[in-house]
């Protein structure tokens, strides 16, 4: 990762509630500058409207250079920064209507937040054509298992046509600060809106997403202790591996890249604190699996690294179909039909 990557990350990504989720892993002291981006508690709404969102996407028109004659292409559009014209963060057909960072991600948001709620992170990737506003409950949860998490609703849109506005509910285990789903059964609820000129916020909708916050985390510890309690062997968990890693014959680049794989699974499995207090059971194994994605994995197309992909793929819903995937291994592992009731 470059030094730009890491100067950006901890200019535009604000990170809150550090007392209770520790620094970010991409902090640096020393790209702080006069005002951190981290914060001990909620991060204020103005501080994300000044620092993140003061800027606007532009809609500016598009021309075709034939023989040095500039054509504008009717049915096309660019969408710009306001701070930086020459920032092109999308080209997009005509109906196509930006939803502004401040009013889809902070103004509704704000208008919504009840008194226990408070954010927690958000920011901008992508040169600003990604951006979100996690809204989390004050305090951690901790499970009689050793699990600590909190819930959380996630807000994103973009201005590079990489996701709908959408507004969904997660969970982040707080030893590793990694996102899992809502329900380890299921997606959960979410709300996606198109950018289209027809578009409109159901506000009714995103306050009723929000309200289930609180009531998601009691439905996750249990799923979590109902996992903490299917045991798993040394057998089990490498026919697990054998599942999600195969080493295939015949291509040596294939065999390396599974077996490396396999080796760190094996050792975040076994002995790295985020995941060993849980060995022996489903939950290690979603864990082991759920920070080699988020830490580990290889990640290819971005210049923001994990940090970026993550983001991504929490908005996106690549997380939870990787959660789902590493469960069903497990049970079929197992012999059982599933490991979580819906």
């Amino acid at each position: 990762m470059s030094m730009e990557t890491d100067e950006w990350l901890n200019r535009f990504c604000l990170i809150g509630q550090t007392d209770k989720r520790g620094m970010a892993w991409h902090y640096r002291e020393s790209a702080q500058g006069d005002e951190p981006n981290h914060y001990p508690g909620f991060i204020p709404v103005p501080d994300v409207l000044r620092r993140l969102f003061s800027w606007d996407a532009v809609e500016s028109p598009v021309f075709l250079n034939i023989d040095g004659k500039f054509t504008p292409i009717g049915d096309r559009k660019a969408i710009t920064r306001s701070d930086d014209p020459q920032c092109v963060l999308g080209i997009f057909k005509e109906g196509y209507t930006p939803h502004s960072y401040s009013q889809w991600l902070l103004e509704i948001v704000a208008e919504i937040l009840g008194t226990e709620l408070g954010i927690s992170s958000a920011g901008l990737l992508q040169k600003g054509g990604l951006a979100w506003v996690e809204v989390s409950i004050p305090d951690n949860i901790k499970t009689p298992e050793g699990v600590e998490f909190r819930s959380n609703l996630l807000a994103g849109t973009s201005f590079n046509g990489v996701l709908s506005t959408t507004y969904k509910r997660t969970n982040s285990v707080t030893v590793c600060d990694n996102t899992m789903m809502a329900s380890l059964a299921s997606e959960g609820e979410e709300l996606k809106i198109k950018h289209t000129r027809f578009s409109g916020l159901r506000i009714d909708d995103a306050r009723d997403a929000l309200s289930m916050v609180v009531e998601s985390q009691e439905k996750f510890a249990k799923d979590i202790t109902t996992l903490c309690n299917v045991k798993i062997s040394a057998k089990e968990f490498d026919l697990v591996l054998d599942a999600i890693a195969p080493v295939p014959e015949g291509s040596a680049r294939g065999a390396t890249f599974a077996s490396n794989k396999r080796d760190i699974l094996a050792q975040l499995y076994k002995s790295d604190s985020r995941v060993a207090p849980w060995t022996g059971t489903a939950f290690g194994v979603l864990q082991a699996d759920n920070t080699y994605r988020h830490h580990y994995a290889i990640v290819r197309g971005t210049d923001g690294g994990h940090a970026e992909r993550n983001a991504e793929n929490a908005l996106l819903g690549k997380t939870g179909e990787a959660d789902s995937k590493i469960l069903a291994a497990i049970a079929k592992v197992k012999n059982m039909p599933q490991l979580i009731a819906a």
